[in-house]
C-alpha cells in the first residue's frame, strides 16, 4: 500500500481557489520575503474565509507540516488578525495569493503595516521609557563594577531601542530574522542604516559605554522632536549618566 503523499503548497493552493468560500489567501514568513528562503523554508499561509462561510476546507484547520502551514479563519478574526501581536510584521510585509475583496484583503495587510497616530505615539512613550530604563540601568552598573550586568542591560536595551525606532516611524517592528531585509528595502528616516546596524552589534556584544551614550544623544534628539520630551524629562537629573560626558 502507498502511503499518501503530504499536501503541498502548489496543491492547496489549486484547491482553494478553486472554492468560492475563500475570500484571501496570504503567504507570510520567509517565501514572502526576496531572497530570505532556504531549504528549511515552509510556506506559511493564511486562509481567509467568507464570513459564516461553510467549506470542508476546515478539515485542514491546524495543518503543519516541514513543507506547509495552514492557518484557516474568518475574515472578522483575519481584520483582527496581529492588531495587536507578535504576527503584525508577518502580516504587514505579506504577499497576496488570492484577493476576492477587489483589493480588500490588501487593504486589510496595508493597515496592519502602518500604526496609526495615536496609536503609534502612545507605543513610542512606552518603547521610550523602556529603552531608558535598561539604558540607565547598563550605565549604572558599569559604573559599579557590574560587568555582566551592565553588557546583559546593555543587550535588553536594543530591544526597545528597536520597538520605540519604529514605533516612531509608524511601523511594527521586524523580527530580528528580518531587520536588515526590512532596513535596506525601507530605511528609518533619519538614521544611517550600517551605523544604527553596526552600533547594535557592539552594544548587545559589549555593552560600550561612551556608544550607548552616543546612540542616546541621537535618540534623545529624535524622541523630543516627535514630543516625547515629558517621558525624558520625568527622569531628572539620572539623564546626566545617560549623556555623553
Amino acid at each position: 500500500m502507498t502511503a499518501p503523499q503530504p499536501l503541498t503548497y502548489d496543491a492547496f493552493v489549486e484547491l482553494a481557489s478553486a472554492d468560492s468560500a475563500v475570500v484571501g489567501l496570504v503567504l507570510k514568513g520567509s517565501r514572502a520575503h526576496n531572497g530570505m528562503t532556504t531549504r528549511h523554508s515552509d510556506h506559511d499561509l493564511y486562509v481567509v474565509l467568507a464570513d459564516d462561510a461553510t467549506t470542508d476546507l476546515t478539515r485542514f484547520a491546524g495543518h503543519r507540516t516541514p513543507q506547509l502551514d495552514l492557518v484557516i479563519v474568518s475574515l472578522t478574526e483575519f481584520r483582527a488578525a496581529g492588531v495587536p501581536g507578535f504576527e503584525r510584521y508577518a502580516l504587514a510585509r505579506a504577499q497576496i495569493v488570492l484577493d476576492r475583496l477587489d483589493g480588500g484583503i490588501a487593504r486589510i495587510l496595508a493597515e496592519k503595516a502602518s500604526l496609526g497616530a495615536d496609536e503609534a505615539f502612545a507605543d513610542s512613550s512606552g518603547w521610550l521609557d523602556a529603552y531608558a530604563n535598561s539604558l540607565y540601568r547598563s550605565l549604572k552598573n558599569h559604573r559599579d563594577g557590574q560587568a555582566r550586568a551592565a553588557r546583559l542591560d546593555a543587550a535588553e536595551s536594543v530591544r526597545f531601542l528597536l520597538e520605540l525606532l519604529f514605533a516612531l516611524d509608524h511601523r511594527p517592528r521586524p523580527y530580528n530574522k528580518y531587520l536588515e531585509w526590512e532596513l535596506a528595502r525601507h530605511p528609518l528616516p533619519g538614521w544611517d542604516t550600517d551605523e544604527l546596524l553596526r552600533a547594535v552589534d557592539r552594544i548587545s556584544a559589549s555593552g560600550d559605554v561612551s556608544l550607548q551614550r552616543h546612540l542616546f544623544a541621537l535618540v534623545e534628539a529624535t524622541a523630543r522632536e516627535a514630543g516625547h520630551g515629558e517621558v525624558l524629562d520625568a527622569w531628572g537629573e539620572d539623564l546626566d549618566l545617560m549623556r555623553p560626558q
